[in-house]
């Protein structure tokens, strides 16, 4: 697998959707789990720690706390989804954006699944010249 996309709860559904449809796109394996920050800390630990993905993405609204703990819990870059819940989705961008040093976690826009499905495939491109190719080709026709 090559990405891990997490959801804080099943209400995200739906922008996990354009994550795992933009992957698709580029033939990017993928698996969606469901587990809160706050709710099933230990099952979300459980998951990263025994998940083989390359790149994890972390998609969560109000606190915005998963994107945060999954990076606590592995080396591997996370990239954080913030979702519009309240506040037209700012308290969501605001706490997956300011992590303390050294927790590092890309964001990407509100409710921007596409963009952070992108930027998974842009790190993995990274070790992988088709991928990088098919991501090159695809730029090239818009």
């Amino acid at each position: 697998m090559d990405v891990h996309i997490f959801l804080g709860s099943n209400t995200d559904m739906p922008i996990a959707e354009k994550v795992a449809a933009t992957l698709k796109e580029f033939s990017v394996s993928h698996k969606i789990d469901v587990a809160s920050a706050h709710r099933t800390p230990d099952l979300l630990e459980k998951l990263v720690k025994e998940s083989d993905a390359k790149v994890f993405i972390g998609i969560a609204g109000l606190s915005a706390a998963l994107p945060g703990t999954i990076a606590s819990k592995t080396t591997k870059p996370v990239i954080g989804v913030p979702v519009n819940v309240k506040l037209d989705g700012l308290d969501a961008l605001l706490s997956t954006m300011q992590l303390p040093p050294g927790v590092p976690v890309a964001t990407v826009g509100i409710d921007n699944g596409k963009n952070a499905a992108l930027l998974a495939i842009e790190i993995l491109a990274l070790g992988n010249k088709e991928l990088a190719k098919k991501l090159a080709d695809s730029r090239g026709k818009k």
